[in-house]
């Protein structure tokens, strides 16, 4: 993650990798750049991992004159928009979100659980049967994110993940995928360790704006640094409401996005939910150059 880049731009190690390493107490550069990929996808490796990759992305972007008119981050993708927009230091967002993994981690250690992307189904149909599947099982499944129109993560318990799956194949879907997060986010099984990250966003400064910025919760304009810190909040169990978000994005105006980070699907959404943005990305030096060449045109 992120070592093409460095390659091209080497003088961003020391300024962003390694005072992470020092921040973080342990080496997330080797992680990021060698793997292995197992101990990578723990969430509370995964989550500074990702943040850290897309604010070295971000700050390429800026080196190049590409100044965003409004940004947004989908769920975790939140907290480096924040940066972006001036709202949140850097290094505060990557503590925030170590802990908000290692909290994660051991909801899940207490109560297993896991999330599933329902592709080909509309919001409300996946949540009947959410509540079906909840009914037959006495356990938690929930939406946690409205990615496009036909595109619905939910996330709960184990056995109610997998009697939603099968209730979804009966109800037509075109396909369910099990996804690799390590267990389950932004759903009411997190709510025993709301409280200890609630009082982590009491401890971090959180300012007004500089760039307008759109919750991923509300898909409103965050007014202020207190909005923003509640939305960071409130996201931790609540749904990810990409679809709105997109479409915000679309009625301000955005008409060419950039997926700012190491990943490449939250382009293909907005294609989906706002079709003729433009949308480019930084996961790799070539995307990155592709990006810089598209925006300077």
């Amino acid at each position: 993650m992120g070592l093409d880049l460095l390659r091209r731009w080497p003088g961003l190690t020391e300024k962003y990798y390694r005072r992470a390493d020092e921040v973080l107490g342990f080496e997330l550069s080797r992680l990021c750049w060698q793997g292995p990929a197992q101990e990578l996808r723990q969430m509370p490796v995964t989550q500074p991992a990702v943040v850290l990759t897309s604010v070295v992305a971000h700050e390429v972007l800026h080196a190049h004159g590409v100044v965003p008119d409004i940004v947004a981050g989908h769920s975790l993708g939140e907290f480096s928009a924040l940066v972006c927009a001036g709202v949140l230091d850097w290094v505060d967002a990557l503590r925030l979100v170590r802990l908000r993994g290692e909290l994660m981690m051991a909801a899940n250690q207490r109560v297993p659980g896991k999330m599933a992307a329902v592709v080909g189904l509309d919001l409300a149909t996946v949540e009947e049967m959410c509540a079906k599947a909840a009914a037959a099982s006495g356990e938690v499944v929930e939406v946690a994110n409205h990615n496009d129109f036909t595109q619905v993560v939910v996330s709960g318990q184990t056995a109610a993940v997998d009697a939603l799956a099968g209730l979804v194949w009966q109800a037509g879907a075109d396909r369910v995928v099990m996804l690799e997060i390590g267990g389950a986010a932004h759903c009411t099984l997190l709510g025993g360790v709301e409280d200890e990250f609630a009082a982590a966003l009491e401890d971090v400064e959180f300012r007004d704006p500089v760039i307008p910025v759109v919750s991923s919760f509300s898909a409103a304009p965050v007014a202020s640094g207190a909005d923003a810190r509640d939305c960071l909040l409130r996201q931790f169990t609540g749904r990810v409401n990409w679809t709105g978000t997109a479409l915000r994005l679309a009625a301000e105006g955005a008409g060419r996005l950039v997926e700012v980070g190491p990943g490449k699907v939250l382009g293909g959404l907005c294609r989906r939910i706002t079709p003729g943005v433009t949308a480019y990305r930084t996961d790799s030096e070539e995307q990155t150059a592709l990006t810089l060449a598209g925006l300077a045109g």
